[in-house]
């Protein structure tokens, strides 16, 4: 996920791989699903996050149009039960 969110910031470098990851990280949170888990492959997933990264990482111009496009994402997302955070499993 990192190289797709870094070639959707149009960022290059790897000095901003951690800054980056821990926008991934808080996206899926926000989102409600575990990070290490993320399906690359499952479109909805994946824009969502892409557009977490892109309204929180420096001072898009955009802010307003992403934020509403995130917010319309995560709503879509959270309503589709497929994508409920899982249960946590009782370990007693």
């Amino acid at each position: 996920m990192l190289n797709k969110v870094k070639t959707a910031l149009r960022i290059t470098t790897d000095r901003l791989d951690n800054e980056i990851s821990d926008l991934i990280e808080s996206a899926c949170a926000d989102l409600g699903i575990v990070a290490e888990v993320v399906d690359e492959n499952d479109a909805l997933t994946r824009q969502a996050i892409l557009t977490y990264c892109r309204l929180h990482f420096g001072s898009p111009d955009d802010f307003d149009r992403l934020e509403r496009s995130y917010n319309e994402q995560k709503a879509q997302l959270r309503a589709n039960p497929n994508y409920k955070k899982p249960k946590e499993q009782d370990n007693g």
